[in-house]
């Protein structure tokens, strides 16, 4: 005897929610420039640090995350209770959406940008208000201003942005910031900050300058929060880390929308020997920014028409010749991230990685070239 198949609940905002999709997986001997990872291996004092922990496995990690958020504070000069943790960047997102939007609300984005955004936004029941960018693949600032109604929440503001590497200069974010209203919050998303090459911009307080213009931006003003991650220059993707530096009171609230436990004990050690070997890390990262543009002139000599990129990727707008560029480069033996019919992102891997690239574009037919 058959039984019919029960009509369970479904919440019914997922039906306009796509799953993420994850950089597709590369082949054996292929390279696999579809996340955005880094193509070092762990450092060894990381390895050691991870190791160390392993016999605690059996036990919940501090929710608090002391150590790591002690010294994030002390680096960036502000009391502890202002930065949080998060199963990388994206938790982060979604705890600051949490934090300030509900059922009605609306949360502004430039469009295309990070690709969970949406999702985020219409699983804590907002509606998602896309911006397109400008010709230039950048944020179209007067556009986003426009865009904010009594409704709007929250302004992500992704910098640089991701797939287009594109930058919002300290000067042009600084007036954006001072006319958004005070009521609403900007998120500046770091993620990829430390492969910007642009000038680093003064601190207020104190004669050092500082890496991109969030911090400077959210010491300055009361409704900014900046995004940080470790899984792209410190690469540690693998373990989910990210931090956040918010107004108390939506860190207070971001502190109540985390999954609980969501930052293991092993990430939580890595992020802090990670922040111990910054020395390593650069010229670690120079080799990723060298690479990064070096494919980007490769592109342009190939004729394809690619961005200028400030993260750790290079952004080419193809259009219709989206998915011929991505056969190419599949039949070459790279894994690219394809958005069908607007264009290939292609993450700066290491030299042998952008060997390939260089192999796979040289060797597409003459008639079908770019």
């Amino acid at each position: 005897m058959t039984h019919p198949v029960p009509a369970l609940p479904v919440n019914p905002r997922l039906h306009a929610v796509p799953a993420y999709r994850q950089g597709r997986s590369a082949p054996s001997g292929a390279s696999k420039l579809s996340s955005n990872e880094s193509p070092h291996p762990p450092l060894a004092s990381v390895r050691a640090a991870v190791q160390e922990r392993l016999d605690g496995i059996h036990r919940y990690p501090q929710m608090s995350a002391p150590e790591v958020i002690g010294r994030l504070a002390q680096r960036y000069g502000v009391d502890p209770s202002l930065v949080t943790v998060g199963a990388g960047s994206v938790e982060l997102a979604a705890q600051l959406i949490h934090a300030t939007a509900g059922e009605g609300d609306e949360v502004i984005f430039a469009w295309r940008s990070f690709e969970a955004y949406p999702s985020l936004v219409r699983i804590a029941g907002a509606e998602p208000v896309m911006v397109p960018l400008d010709a230039e693949h950048r944020h179209d600032l007067d556009a986003m201003l426009d865009a904010i109604t009594p409704r709007t929440r929250l302004v992500f503001v992704c910098n640089p942005n991701n797939p287009t590497g594109s930058v919002v200069g300290a000067a042009e974010l600084e007036r954006f910031v001072d006319a958004v209203p005070r009521d609403v919050l900007v998120v500046i998303d770091e993620a990829y900050v430390h492969f910007d090459g642009t000038e680093y911009t003064p601190r207020a307080d104190a004669g050092e300058r500082v890496r991109g213009a969030g911090l400077e931006l959210f010491r300055r003003f009361p409704h900014v929060a900046v995004l940080h991650t470790f899984s792209k220059a410190y690469g540690l993707a693998g373990l989910r880390i990210g931090y956040a530096l918010a107004p108390a009171m939506i860190a207070e609230n971001q502190r109540k929308a985390a999954v609980p436990f969501g930052v293991t004990d092993l990430a939580q050690a890595a992020a802090v020997a990670s922040l111990d070997a910054e020395e390593e890390l650069a010229a670690r990262i120079a080799e990723v920014v060298a690479q990064r543009d070096r494919l980007h002139g490769l592109l342009l000599a190939a004729g394809w028409p690619a961005v200028r990129s400030e993260a750790n990727f290079v952004w080419v707008p193809a259009g219709d010749r989206t998915a011929e560029l991505d056969e190419l480069l599949n039949a070459g033996g790279v894994v690219a991230r394809s958005f069908p019919g607007e264009g290939v992102r292609i993450s700066a891997g290491s030299a042998e990685d952008v060997d390939r690239v260089a192999a796979a574009l040289a060797d597409a037919p003459e008639e079908t070239r770019a």
